[in-house]
């Protein structure tokens, strides 16, 4: 059985799951307290992040590294372009994603909200809250930008971009943190990103203490 270690509010869990869902891949989900940084955790992963996968007899960590070795062992459906001006495209946008957004909204809204609470490390700081905040405007009008030229972030095919964007504001939705309102073509890529089947297994979760948005599991938000 394929075992994927994570965490249910890891945007970079959250893009794996939907790689193995997209491709159908059956796998077994273990949450994981990376931040405790167990002996047994540290031997599946040194780094101590997650998600870690197990697969053909092997334990793999790194989301995007992950991604890219299901993408060369189950190419369909396809989830990188053919031509390599396509698929730097996606890489560019996954890195975007992973290292920009993250470090400017995610971490700061999530990471607040929620991280510090469940790894008992104080109160939320309100001076990232209020930055993560301010952050995420640009990162919408950004993605609104490239949705105005293309009906997908990098291109006219769903890409592990897509996934990339999707796996982050999902986690930021759980808390309420978007506001779908400013950009309505942004709000129209979500929900189609959201109503996949690909996408059922990330409403359906729950971290204990903290509820979902009334409206994140809502197809029609």
């Amino acid at each position: 059985m394929n075992t994927l270690y994570h965490y249910p509010l890891s945007p970079f869990s959250r893009k794996v799951r939907l790689c193995l869902a997209e491709k159908k891949i059956e796998v077994g989900l273990v949450d994981e307290r990376y931040w405790e940084q167990s002996p047994e955790f540290l031997r599946r992963n040194p780094a101590a992040k997650v998600p870690v996968l197990k697969m053909n007899g092997r334990l793999m960590p790194e989301s995007t590294a992950i991604c890219e070795y299901l993408e060369e062992m189950y190419p369909t459906p396809p989830l990188m372009p053919r031509d390599a001006e396509g698929r730097y495209e996606v890489r560019r946008l996954v890195g975007w994603f992973d290292d920009k957004f993250y470090h400017e909204v995610t971490f700061k809204l999530t990471g607040e909200r929620v991280y510090r609470k469940v790894m008992a490390r104080g109160y939320p700081d309100s001076a990232n809250v209020k930055a993560g905040a301010r952050a995420i405007k640009f990162h919408l009008d950004y993605m609104a930008y490239l949705l105005e030229h293309r009906r997908w972030l990098a291109g006219n095919d769903m890409t592990l971009a897509d996934f990339a964007g999707a796996a982050h504001l999902s986690c930021l939705d759980y808390t309420s943190d978007v506001d779908w309102n400013r950009h309505e073509v942004v709000k129209d890529w979500y929900a189609k990103i959201k109503s996949r089947p690909a996408f059922r297994s990330l409403l359906a979760d729950e971290v204990p203490g903290f509820q979902p948005a009334a409206h994140y599991a809502d197809l029609d938000f």
